[in-house]
């Protein structure tokens, strides 16, 4: 039984980081705009935090104050990086495919470099902060050490989210522009408007999740090197949880507990796996998206589909 409580303990938080990235590309998604750049943004949005807290280190800044500022910092990169996608593809009108994988290259890159040169300078002291950002379970020798201040931003987030799109005039707005930008612009909705607020707090969303695995998650030099398979993963979840945001609270949790299969089912099971099926069973998520992306396409409801204007550039004089 505690190996199975241990389990899950480590699961829902490996979830949160999907979670933050989900919940960010659904919100962009709910725009009309897919977003393959989330990997990279979730990459910068740790780069950023991390970047920050080494600037902090040795002020002596009270613990509260620290978090907040290296998640304003985490924030605030991914939403650069939700603006220049959406200079290219709302403004210029560029492919929203090609764009979201050029994103995803130059964040992934852009990290690498970050990173790299933080390690070279002596930068790293930015795990001083791990403690805070694991609060108030820190002190924990168990599992539970993962369950800090972020797990539970997360699920707010979420919630918030879900609440702003089926309950609000703004939420109503945007869902407009994803499913038919021309009628919301006849109606005097400022589709550009909204296409850039939704992707870039989004983006910011999503780039908390870089910061979560790096600080609390992993807590370790090297987990910068693991986001973006998570970001690819955090993409597929938003089909996985039908683009909304309270089931992808949920479904995060089901992919942390698939994703970990591999390494903890043989000792839950008491059996011997050869090393081969490890990776094959980290597939267990992608599987279950494809299942549920059949589901849902052999039913048709309009309800479980994308928006209609997903991936779809906007000419407004084409209306």
């Amino acid at each position: 039984m505690n190996v199975f409580i241990d389990y899950l303990l480590t699961a829902v938080p490996l979830g949160m980081t999907f979670l933050y990235g989900c919940v960010g590309e659904i919100l962009t998604e709910k725009a009309g705009h897919l977003n393959l750049g989330i990997p990279g943004i979730m990459c910068i949005g740790g780069a950023s935090g991390c970047l920050a807290l080494s600037c902090l280190n040795g002020l002596g800044l009270p613990a509260f104050l620290v978090v907040i500022i290296a998640l304003i910092a985490a924030f605030a990169g991914g939403m650069v990086m939700g603006a220049v996608y959406c200079f290219l593809t709302v403004t210029l009108k560029s492919n929203q495919n090609v764009t979201g994988l050029a994103m995803t290259t130059f964040g992934v890159g852009t990290t690498k470099f970050i990173m790299s040169g933080l390690a070279e300078n002596g930068g790293m002291g930015y795990l001083y902060a791990r403690d805070f950002f694991r609060y108030p379970f820190a002190e924990s020798t168990t599992s539970l050490k993962l369950c800090g201040v972020m797990v539970y931003l997360a699920v707010v987030i979420a919630l918030a989210a879900s609440f702003v799109l089926s309950r609000t005039r703004v939420g109503l707005h945007l869902r407009a522009v994803g499913e038919n930008p021309a009628t919301a612009d006849a109606v005097g909705i400022n589709v550009t408007k909204y296409k850039y607020v939704a992707t870039c707090i989004g983006s910011g969303i999503a780039a908390l999740g870089g910061l979560f695995y790096i600080m609390d998650y992993s807590g370790s030099y090297e987990a910068y090197k693991s986001i973006e398979a998570l970001g690819w993963l955090s993409v597929a979840l938003v089909i996985f949880t039908l683009w909304r945001p309270h089931i992808s609270i949920l479904g995060s949790v089901a992919f942390g507990i698939l994703y970990l299969a591999g390494s903890r089912l043989p000792t839950l099971l008491g059996i011997q796996f050869d090393m081969s099926m490890t990776p094959l069973l980290q597939l267990l998520p992608y599987i279950v998206t494809i299942i549920v992306l059949i589901v849902t396409s052999v039913r048709n409801k309009r309800e479980n589909q994308p928006p209609a204007s997903l991936g779809l550039p906007y000419f407004r004089e084409e209306r």
